[in-house]
């Protein structure tokens, strides 16, 4: 596993990232890396500052100090639309969904900036098969639908932005047991389909099942890294960030 991480190529590189909001520094240099292929998982308690740090990567805010570069390509400071163009896409936390448009309106606004008609259709049809709970509600408006359902929206409506990194914040929140598997089994597939994801989440135990790697953050400082599987397994790590599971 170790191997596998040191050969694939450094998708993202987030180096030395401090993020504030005027006085109070949400996040304090910041290290850590995503590499093609990977689930990468990124948890911590509530105002760790994960989503602040998915916020400054998805160019929603702007960083104090640091850098945050994708494939190759310095991003940090750049407006949001230039980065979803680039190949990031992020779903975000609180799901964001436009209530009174369909389902379907909803997915054509992911591909805001794609032009080429036929991969939005290829997109779309492959969004529907991951979800195939938003065929069937295709046409009903996105704020009639249960809270998982709109989970499912939110994250093909990133999907259909042709996301080479998918970001994805806090996709379990709020969800019943039996939906959160289902949105878990999904992340999975996603990757299986070549697309490289970054995860957010404080359901930490079903992040670090489907995840490769881990980054644990605690008041906005990096407190801990390691392989999922050997975190998820450790009594130590378990009793100090997973609630003693």
């Amino acid at each position: 596993m170790s191997t596998e991480r040191t050969n694939s190529p450094v998708m993202l590189s987030v180096s030395d990232l401090t993020v504030a909001y005027g006085a109070i520094t949400a996040v304090q240099n910041l290290n850590l890396e995503v590499r093609q292929g990977e689930i990468v998982t990124l948890i911590g308690s509530n105002g760790a500052g994960k989503s602040t740090t998915l916020r400054t990567i998805s160019g929603l805010l702007k960083p104090k100090s640091g850098q945050i570069t994708f494939e190759g390509e310095t991003i940090s400071g750049k407006p949001g639309h230039e980065i979803v163009k680039a190949g990031l896409c992020q779903s975000p936390e609180g799901r964001r969904i436009f209530p009174r448009m369909s389902v379907d309106e909803n997915l054509e606004l992911g591909a805001f900036l794609q032009k080429d008609q036929e991969l939005i259709k290829a997109t779309r049809e492959r969004v529907l098969d991951l979800f195939p709970r938003l065929r069937e509600r295709i046409d009903q408006k996105a704020g009639t639908m249960s809270g998982g359902e709109q989970q499912m929206l939110a994250v093909g409506r990133a999907m259909m932005g042709q996301p080479k990194l998918l970001i994805l914040d806090e996709p379990s929140m709020g969800l019943a047991p039996v939906l959160v598997d289902v949105i878990f089994e999904t992340i999975e597939k996603i990757r299986e389909s070549g697309t490289t994801i970054l995860l957010v989440e404080q359901n930490a135990l079903a992040a670090l099942r489907i995840a490769d790697y881990a980054y644990v953050l605690e008041s906005g400082h990096l407190k801990l890294e390691g392989y999922a599987k050997e975190l998820a397994d450790d009594p130590a790590i378990a009793a100090a960030y997973l609630g003693g599971h």
